[in-house]
């Protein structure tokens, strides 16, 4: 997001004057806690390396991914394991590689692990003639990665525009469930227009759909989700008591692009419904997606908004589900929030990651720790990125062993590479 050079020397004016006219349920400092310990930690990655994913395992373990570019030859999707309670990262592994793949800085591939043990990672495959026509591969591995099945297509073969964004989460003890951004009936209208940056907004509306793949890796079925959402914002999804939830960003009447909620109890999905009615009315897609976690019947989500002028993270609680969500708060406001926001639970707090302009024009990785409430805050300055605009891409963030893990990708001249960090609260 572009910021004037009068709006850096302001903003920490800006800062103090929101702060002191934040409103009441804001998160409010925690004056007495003592600071976070941050370590900076070697990947397994090489140069060249960007769009990471981090995720935990079952068995306690860290999965890393990320995207090599091969020349002509395309790009590599690999990954590393780091088995609990083992300093060291596995030789990476080969999940996939191809030369006619959809590479973007944020509609990235994702690995999984269920907990029967098998491996689920997806990519994007460029499906033409257009450049916006791409579609979702997925694959499944039964022995650790050695091995991956065959990709098979989320969406029907065929099926024109462009498919992603996509979100996973255990549906049983070795079937997955994904949920995906799917433009067949923008396509169909013949409205599939994309801005330059190949981000879009305008004409028919994309739709949010979901699917279930079971231990020979095929589809056993999918459902349409909701018929109008915003075109490019990423998804993310949590267990309840009552299934799962999939939050993601609406697309409304007047062009209202607020977070909204489904919930899936493994028969029958919800209708969709506002975590909160932002009212933010954008003629495009702001590229910037809700977050969710879950204990039981509460359910936790944040979202980046700029409903009332300014850039602003805000965040919620739901005791039953994701059926009602409490007045949302404030986490970050003003000109130099940028967003792309990471969310988890760990040692009976939620940490939120989430990027800043810094005065220079480089990029600061923020993390901040709240209690159940969403009060308590601690917030630590996790890195300095040199990388500008969009080549940090979407930080990624997990809890593993008592310390909260982050991956991003920063550059080095004009050569990408991803960075780690391990911090820990005291």
């Amino acid at each position: 997001m572009p910021v004037s050079r009068w709006s850096r020397s302001v903003v920490p004016m800006l800062l103090a004057v929101l702060a002191a006219c934040s409103p009441a349920g804001a998160p409010s400092p925690d004056a007495v806690a003592s600071s976070p310990v941050v370590e900076r930690v070697s990947l397994p990655s090489p140069a060249g390396a960007a769009q990471p994913d981090l995720v935990s395992t079952p068995d306690g373990a860290l999965l890393l991914s990320w995207l090599e570019p091969m020349g002509e030859a395309g790009h590599r999707l690999r990954f590393s394991r780091r088995p609990a309670q083992v300093a060291d990262w596995e030789a990476p592994r080969t999940i996939a590689e191809g030369s006619k793949w959809f590479v973007n800085w944020a509609d990235t591939p994702h690995v999984y692990a269920l907990q029967d043990g098998s491996l689920w990672a997806h990519w994007l495959r460029s499906t033409g003639p257009s450049r916006m026509d791409y579609g979702i591969d997925l694959v499944r591995s039964g022995d650790g990665g050695a091995t991956w099945s065959a990709p098979q297509r989320v969406h029907p073969a065929g099926t024109p525009g462009d498919h992603g964004f996509v979100t996973f989460w255990p549906q049983s003890r070795d079937q997955v469930g994904i949920a995906w951004l799917d433009s067949r009936q923008k396509a169909a209208a013949g409205a599939h227009a994309h801005h330059e940056d190949g981000h879009h907004g305008g004409g028919a509306p994309m739709m949010l759909r979901a699917a279930l793949h079971g231990a020979d890796a095929t589809q056993h079925a999918e459902w349409p989700l909701d018929a109008s959402t915003c075109d490019c914002c990423t998804t993310s999804s949590a267990m309840t008591e009552r299934g799962v939830v999939v939050v993601y960003r609406g697309r409304g009447e007047g062009e209202i692009r607020d977070t909204r909620l489904v919930r899936f109890d493994g028969e029958r999905w919800t209708s969709p419904r506002d975590v909160h009615a932002d009212g933010w009315r954008i003629a495009g897609c702001p590229v910037n997606g809700p977050v969710v976690v879950a204990d039981g019947a509460t359910v936790w989500v944040a979202w980046y908004t700029e409903a009332d002028g300014l850039p602003e993270l805000r965040a919620a609680r739901s005791d039953d589900a994701g059926d009602t969500f409490a007045a949302p708060v404030t986490l970050a406001k003003g000109t130099q929030v940028l967003g792309r926001l990471g969310l988890v639970r760990g040692g009976n707090h939620l940490l939120v990651s989430w990027l800043e302009q810094a005065p220079d024009e480089r990029q600061t990785l923020v993390l901040g720790r709240y209690d159940g409430a969403w009060r308590q805050t601690q917030r630590v300055d996790v890195a300095t990125l040199s990388a500008r605009g969009r080549a940090s891409g979407i930080p990624r963030l997990q809890w593993n062993e008592d310390a909260a893990w982050l991956a991003w990708t920063d550059v080095a001249g004009e050569t990408p590479g991803l960075q780690g960090a391990r911090v820990q609260f005291r």
